[in-house]
């Protein structure tokens, strides 16, 4: 071979070996995370999450460079082929799908093991029911910016129904005033339709029940009338005082304290009802969230007043012997804020063996915590009793009892399948299917 061609094959034949080895490392790395994850019992993802279909997948890795949590290792190359390699981290952005150019990826809910409750809707986001509109948390989407997303989306759909315009009844009747609710009736406003904004607790929907100073995940989206809302982390008050200036800047009008009893159909439209007013109109657009009524625990003295389902303010516990039930980021994040306060014993208790449905950075805490003995961890035990001054819970290692003035919950919410079923909306379980 001539001294020309060397020169000519040589720097090709560096460069593949050089690109070779940057992906046998990646793909090292991607498995590395993902068995540190099946070893931990991190499998399960917490929401709306990507499965890919390795028959069409080329292992590209188009997806994992797209993923906004691309440093956390939620997506990775292993054998050739894309996977969920950091399942717990993924919270449901869906920028994979849209990056994938084979389109290998579907996005969807609930896993094998674990199912999600979804309420039946349409692309349009309009329910079994014509005219019942769901967006955000309600419909799967917990992140901020897709709820955003898809009450404009909503709001678009149901413009194009018939009558939107031309009764004396309300064109919408919107129901919460989350990210979702408030998107909505920001587009509501800006096409001029006729229409109310109902909440039963206050402006910010879930956001508004966070402790003090909770870290919150969002995007930048954009907001009818207001423009881009630029936020990628923040605080729970901070991201509040934004809801609150968009109001203030837009002229929306929130009736909270108005929880709805019940939507009866009615011609061609509706009959919102709450416990003071009703409201009659074309279509209805539920953005309420998942939450519900809390899941509680069912034992003897769960009545009493010591017994709580959310952290409001973490001073509050001052000097106390506080137990927090619970394994998701909730229950991590109220125990981490409460044993930084002076004075307090905190134990959390989780009937897991991993607290597979928290975020990394709040597992850290927990362990931190832990190590510099600001609290104790209970991990595969479930409370048995509550008494006036301690807890009796069950452990691998058979019952113990420990001093309490407060018990905190955070087991999560039961999703208003009721409320659903009245209104004539269908709820399905996803066992990861879209």
């Amino acid at each position: 071979m001539s001294v020309a061609v060397w020169l000519y094959a040589l720097p090709l034949f560096l460069i593949f070996l050089f690109y070779f080895w940057k992906r046998s490392s990646r793909q090292k790395t991607s498995e590395l995370v993902y068995d540190e994850a099946v070893a931990s019992g991190l499998t399960e993802p917490a929401s709306m999450h990507p499965i890919v279909n390795h028959a069409v997948c080329l292992g590209c890795a188009t997806c994992v460079k797209a993923c906004p949590e691309r440093d956390k290792n939620v997506l990775g190359v292993m054998k050739g082929k894309a996977h969920l390699i950091n399942p717990t981290h993924c919270i449901g952005h869906g920028a994979c799908k849209k990056a994938c150019p084979f389109d290998a990826i579907e996005l969807v809910f609930g896993t094998e093991k674990r199912g999600v409750d979804i309420p039946q809707v349409d692309d349009d986001f309009q329910s079994n029911v014509p005219g019942i509109f769901i967006a955000g948390e309600l419909g799967g989407m917990g992140l901020i910016r897709n709820a955003v997303k898809q009450g404009v989306q909503a709001v678009e759909s149901i413009r194009k129904l018939d009558g939107i315009g031309k009764s004396k009844q309300l064109d919408l009747v919107v129901i919460g005033a989350g990210p979702s609710g408030i998107a909505a009736s920001l587009a509501a406003k800006s096409h001029k339709l006729k229409f109310v904004t109902l909440e039963q607790d206050s402006l910010g929907g879930t956001v508004s029940h966070y402790p003090r100073g909770k870290i919150v995940m969002t995007a930048p989206a954009e907001l009818p009338i207001v423009g881009k809302m630029q936020f990628k982390e923040t605080t729970k008050e901070t991201l509040m005082d934004f809801w609150n200036k968009v109001v203030e800047k837009s002229g929306l009008e929130i009736n909270d304290s108005a929880r709805v009893e019940s939507i009866d159909s009615k011609d061609d439209g509706f009959i919102v009802k709450t416990h003071n007013d009703e409201y009659q109109c074309r279509a209805v657009l539920l953005a309420i969230g998942r939450r519900g009524t809390p899941r509680k625990l069912g034992v003897p003295g769960e009545e009493q007043s010591k017994v709580v389902y959310r952290l409001i303010d973490p001073e509050q516990y001052r000097h106390q012997h506080v137990l927090i039930v619970g394994g998701g980021d909730s229950a991590l994040e109220a125990a981490v804020s409460i044993a930084e306060e002076e004075g307090t014993s905190v134990t959390i208790s989780y009937r897991s063996e991993t607290f597979s449905r928290a975020k990394e950075k709040n597992r850290q805490k927990i362990d931190s915590a832990e190590k510099s003995g600001q609290l104790k961890v209970l991990m595969k035990s479930t409370v048995k009793q509550i008494d006036d001054n301690q807890v009796t819970i069950n452990t691998d290692n058979g019952e113990v009892s420990i001093e309490n003035d407060a018990v905190i919950v955070c087991a999560g919410g039961i999703l208003p399948t009721q409320f659903l079923k009245n209104s004539g909306i269908n709820v399905v379980t996803k066992h990861g299917t879209a």
